[in-house]
């Protein structure tokens, strides 16, 4: 595990503007009515981590050979700009709060860094919380709004060892995960010689825009107004991050909790259902009041006919599954599997036109989030694939958990392999100090065998 202890120093040259490495169209583009939703107008930070050993490998060794990866780097993001001009423009705000990407070809900001550590002294398993990570992904002051602000931040950290850190910060507006990894495969694809992209980008952000008139045919209630009487959001100045891993083992230990007929659920119906309970006992809400579990789901697929290849936008929903917190932690864990399928199962191309319209009819409203986590997997993204000349990353995805205009709400599901060689889901979690620890308590209770399940339910009402 990497130690969260480690102190090093990052030595930054003052951060530049990149700009396209061609003249590119000055131009107005829409973003979509799911683009420029409040929930999505925040700043997501991503890292990869890659070696320099590349010893077994005669190919990559002479690819690797001599080069600086902060100049290979930087010079494919200006020929990636060509392709992905957008990228390079600044958000402006249009009546209606209709965000509008000027295409003014200003660039992204870029940061040449080199740290005194090596890759070996992250540990032998590298996951978030990373030490030090405000110094691998550099806020440079006045950079990170949603408007008249540069749409992509990127910092290449050189290490002692020949390693290098890759972070990217991303304003979520222009795009989700399958979005960032599309444009990073082309900045990889041409750092590694390649003239243009494999996957030529394509906007078509008008594919997820607001029918004329809006029609809202869906409930929704992802978007219900929540007071929080109880005061129950995390404190910002007691947040503790920490990552969960589930392998082949905790996630079979996990079926055994459910009835037969749901432990053909998905992984990620099963993952869900367990976290989310779980949360819920660890934040102790009034028993009467509704808890959220948000599932980001991908539409991409869902769509007749579906986005075309290249579409680089926003594309997903968050459907809410709602319980009251007596009821979801006193049932055995089959009951939150149900509802988080349910609520899965819901999207489909009308809710998403649907989506739209409420988006305009509303004013973009965010999410509630009192009460609520939420969840996104990134195991199939594709971060970890991603190959800038030095090899597949040891590293790849979300930097933290935590992430969104509110923080703690959110957790990603990253691919991710252990110190044994296991591999899994690592799943980091950001909570308040004490409710923490009540948390990893009924995470370990749970990918043991289970109990008998009456025995299991007074267990649980009596963390309540």
């Amino acid at each position: 595990m990497a130690s969260s202890s480690l102190v090093f120093t990052v030595r930054r040259r003052e951060a530049e503007l990149i700009t396209p490495a061609k003249p590119t169209p000055y131009e107005f583009k829409y973003l979509s009515d799911i683009d420029d939703q409040e929930g999505l107008r925040f700043q997501i930070p991503v890292i990869q981590f890659y070696r320099n050993d590349n010893d077994d490998d005669d190919e990559a060794c002479s690819m690797v050979a001599g080069r600086d990866p902060v100049d290979v780097i930087r010079k494919a993001i200006a020929n990636a700009l060509v392709f992905y001009y957008p990228f390079a423009g600044r958000l402006r705000e249009a009546p209606g709060r209709k965000l509008i990407v000027e295409c003014t070809g200003e660039g992204v900001m870029f940061i040449e860094a080199d740290a005194d550590v090596c890759l070996d002294h992250f540990g032998d398993a590298l996951q978030p919380p990373f030490p030090c990570l405000e110094e691998l992904i550099f806020d440079v002051p006045g950079s990170g709004g949603v408007l008249n602000c540069p749409l992509l931040l990127i910092q290449v950290t050189r290490l002692m060892c020949g390693g290098f850190i890759l972070a990217v910060r991303l304003n979520h507006t222009m795009s989700d995960a399958q979005g960032l990894v599309q444009f990073m495969t082309a900045l990889a694809e041409i750092a590694r010689g390649a003239p243009s992209p494999s996957v030529l980008p394509v906007w078509q952000r008008h594919v997820l825009t607001s029918r004329d008139p809006p029609h809202v045919t869906f409930a929704h209630r992802e978007y219900d107004v929540v007071q929080d009487t109880k005061n129950t959001l995390i404190p910002l100045d007691d947040m503790v991050h920490r990552s969960f891993f589930f392998g082949r083992k905790e996630v079979a230990a996990l079926r055994k909790h459910v009835p037969p007929h749901l432990r053909t659920c998905s992984t990620f119906e099963m993952l869900t259902a367990c976290l989310w309970k779980c949360r819920t006992i660890a934040i102790s809400p009034d028993p009467e009041e509704e808890v959220r579990m948000i599932c980001i789901a991908n539409v991409r697929g869902k769509f007749r006919p579906p986005l075309p290849a290249g579409f680089y936008g926003n594309a997903f929903a968050f459907p809410v599954a709602i319980s009251t917190a007596e009821k979801l932690c006193q049932n055995p864990l089959g009951y939150a599997v149900e509802l988080v399928k349910k609520a899965k199962n819901e999207v489909n191309d009308e809710y998403m036109r649907s989506l739209a319209d409420l988006m305009v009819i509303k004013g973009r409203p965010h999410f509630a989030v009192v009460r609520t986590y939420l969840v996104s997997d990134v195991t199939r993204a594709g971060f970890g694939e991603l190959d800038f000349g030095w090899g597949k990353a040891v590293y790849g995805g979300p930097a933290k958990g935590g992430v969104g205009a509110i923080p703690g709400v959110a957790s990603f599901y990253i691919p991710f392999r252990n110190s044994k060689g296991e591999d899994g889901i690592l799943v980091p979690v950001c909570l308040a100090g004490p409710a923490m620890e009540k948390f990893a308590v009924q995470i370990e209770s749970m990918i043991r065998e289970p109990v008998q399940s009456e025995t299991s339910s007074k267990l649980i009402t009596s963390a309540l």
